[in-house]
């Protein structure tokens, strides 16, 4: 089941893309109470999502990670692919590092759990419809009492050089160090070196940590 509607000028437009009902209801209801978002689309399943976003090109997408027919990530690939992708938040029950990485990476511009309150999520829409992103509070004790992003810290700097930034930009892409090594034009065992400064740099043990770090605090 999908539906649309004519959305009234100057409220934004968003497209809901979750399987179960009450959620997707409840999402439409709470949106209506906000004053200047209008929901013009639902879709139960990804591959509903594919259809009705091309068609209706809502200003931000509110999509579950967890569907039938396509899961949420694959909704992402398939949008960005054909250039269709809105603004999209993604929606889900899972609290997990590497979700939120490869959403990122297929082009999510922020990521959001379900159980954050109204005036979260209703900020987390208006950042990501006026071009910016919501990559904060990632976690379930992060998102309790924590309204808005924090702002970053003096002690939050890290001194990249300029080619370590340009590496950690490919990690953040999903590149392997050798296909960093390709796009740089240097050998795999340097990249290898540049990873290594970056998570010593950044007080990380792995890449994922490293991009995870780096969107915290705004190198990204």
């Amino acid at each position: 089941m999908s539906g649309t509607l004519n959305a009234q000028p100057g409220l934004i437009r968003i497209c809901i893309a979750e399987d179960q009902t009450l959620v997707r209801h409840g999402l439409k209801a709470m949106l209506g109470l906000s004053g200047d978002m209008q929901v013009v689309a639902e879709a139960e399943d990804g591959a509903q999502a594919l259809t009705v976003v091309a068609d209706v090109r809502p200003d931000v997408l509110l999509l579950d990670y967890r569907m039938p027919q396509l899961d949420g990530l694959g909704v992402l690939r398939a949008l960005g692919a054909c250039g269709t992708l809105p603004p999209t938040l993604i929606l889900t029950t899972f609290d997990d590092d590497e979700l939120l990485i490869q959403g990122v990476q297929a082009g999510a511009r922020g990521y959001l759990l379900k159980d954050v309150s109204l005036e979260i999520l209703l900020r987390a829409i208006r950042t990501v419809a006026g071009g910016g992103r919501w990559l904060q509070p990632v976690c379930t004790e992060r998102v309790r009492g924590t309204e808005t992003p924090p702002p970053v810290r003096p002690e939050d700097h890290v001194a990249l050089t300029e080619r370590e930034r340009e590496v950690l930009r490919l990690m953040a892409g999903g590149y392997s160090n050798r296909e960093i090594a390709g796009l740089i034009t240097t050998t795999e065992g340097t990249i290898k070196c540049y990873v290594s400064n970056i998570l010593s740099k950044m007080g990380v043990r792995d890449r994922t940590r490293a991009v995870l770090r780096a969107m915290e605090i705004q190198l990204l």
